[in-house]
């Protein structure tokens, strides 16, 4: 399938756009964080549920976000959704209280939850299979500057206004988003659905009765969550109070693990697509980089100060490889289920990210704060490490599991 240039711009740039915005809006607090509890008054364990209340809302609408995209395309979900987000960036800026922070950020969750599913959707429809891994890769890059855009400009953005004038303009951007993905996104005739409502729902008992989707998910939670929920919030304290470094210094590394995000998920998906010419399959390349991504939080749980910043650089580089799953679910499964194959998978992430995020803030809450207000060192190495041994878990199911489930590709939807 060979498609024009304009058209390709067409499919990528305002799926990007959006997702760029989700992004940001996703890690924006790990930076916004002092502010937050200066303003709010929160402690640890109500900033890891104020922050994850985005993953939670998020999460709650996957499945009816992937029978949407099946039905309705990518292109009218994402901008009807988008709205959404804006209103929940404006509701987020004029909040007073923990209730209505949580509100707002609960909207921005399910508006913003369309931004990937919708792109990879897209993907699917547009673009040949092999080249869904370098696709995806593409687009995650998008997502990788919006997690840039929210660390140090949003840093030196707070010297002229405060967090609440960051949300109100991000809510100005989120409607410009959505118009921009209504008018120039095009519709591929032929490809919405003509299920019935009964036949959505048996194509989502399929999806999740798959022993090929039972392989693969339990590890791209796990992982998933760790990134999410570490990257999104937890990062940003951990490098204030175990690495002692300023908030500026906080800043700039934060945008050094995004540009590490950006390296990784373009090398990835090109590596990807390179050995698949070599029939390597994707999977063996996710399995390689979540095994390196577990090597890295370990070193990270010893608290290994000396090596902060590599080993935040290469969390940033390894964690990419969690989204390759998502690409190898849409080849295992026919066209008109890949958007409830990836949404089925992305509720699972996120209700885990969620977790994670509000667990880890209960762990460090055990401990008490120091003078200046920090947090305890160990209670981030407890916490961070009960995510990691859930993923050396999975990791050992997949293995397991993988032989039986995940040597016949031509099989793989007949589980």
């Amino acid at each position: 399938m060979s498609l024009r240039p304009a058209m390709l711009l067409r499919v990528f740039i305002p799926f990007a756009l959006g997702f760029f915005l989700s992004y940001l809006f996703r890690t924006v607090n790990a930076v916004i964080a002092p502010d937050l509890v200066r303003d709010v008054g929160v402690d640890p364990a109500s900033l890891g549920l104020l922050t994850s209340a985005y993953f939670l809302s998020f999460a709650a609408f996957q499945l009816p976000l992937g029978v949407l995209l099946d039905r309705y395309g990518p292109r009218r979900v994402e901008a009807t959704l988008l709205l959404f987000a804006a209103a929940g960036a404006f509701v987020f800026a004029r909040a007073e209280t923990l209730t209505g922070l949580m509100i707002g950020r609960a909207l921005i969750g399910l508006g913003v939850s369309a931004c990937l599913m919708a792109a990879f959707k897209a993907f699917t429809l547009w673009f040949p299979p092999e080249r869904l891994p370098l696709a995806n890769g593409i687009q995650m890059i998008s997502g990788g500057v919006g997690a840039l855009a929210a660390t140090t400009p949003v840093e030196l953005s707070l010297q002229w206004t405060d967090w609440r004038g960051v949300f109100l303009i991000l809510a100005g951007f989120t409607v410009a988003a959505a118009i921009c993905v209504f008018l120039i996104v095009p519709e591929k005739p032929g490809t919405h659905s003509g299920e019935t409502l009964r036949e959505q729902l048996t194509g989502i008992r399929q999806v999740f009765t798959s022993m090929t989707f039972w392989a693969i998910a339990p590890w791209a939670v796990a992982a998933q969550a760790a990134y999410l929920s570490i990257v999104g919030l937890w990062s940003g304290p951990w490098l204030r109070d175990v690495a002692n470094y300023d908030r500026m210094a906080v800043a700039n590394t934060l945008m050094g693990v995004s540009l590490a995000m950006i390296v990784g998920y373009f090398a990835l998906g090109a590596i990807t697509e390179r050995l698949a010419r070599r029939n390597i399959q994707p999977m063996t390349v996710a399995a390689t980089g979540l095994l390196a991504f577990i090597s890295v939080q370990s070193l990270l749980v010893l608290q290994l100060t000396e090596l902060t910043l590599p080993l935040w650089l290469l969390f940033g580089f390894c964690g990419t490889s969690c989204i390759l799953p998502y690409a190898v679910l849409s080849q295992s499964f026919p066209k008109h289920l890949s958007g409830r194959a990836n949404t089925g998978l992305n509720l699972l992430v996120f209700i885990a990210a969620f977790t994670a995020q509000w667990v880890i803030g209960l762990i460090i809450n055990l401990w008490p704060q120091s003078v200046s207000g920090g947090y305890n060192a160990s209670g981030y190495s407890t916490g961070f490490g009960l995510i990691l041994a859930l993923q050396i878990a999975a990791a050992f199911w997949y293995f397991l599991s993988s032989k039986r489930v995940l040597n016949a590709p031509k099989q793989l939807f007949s589980d």
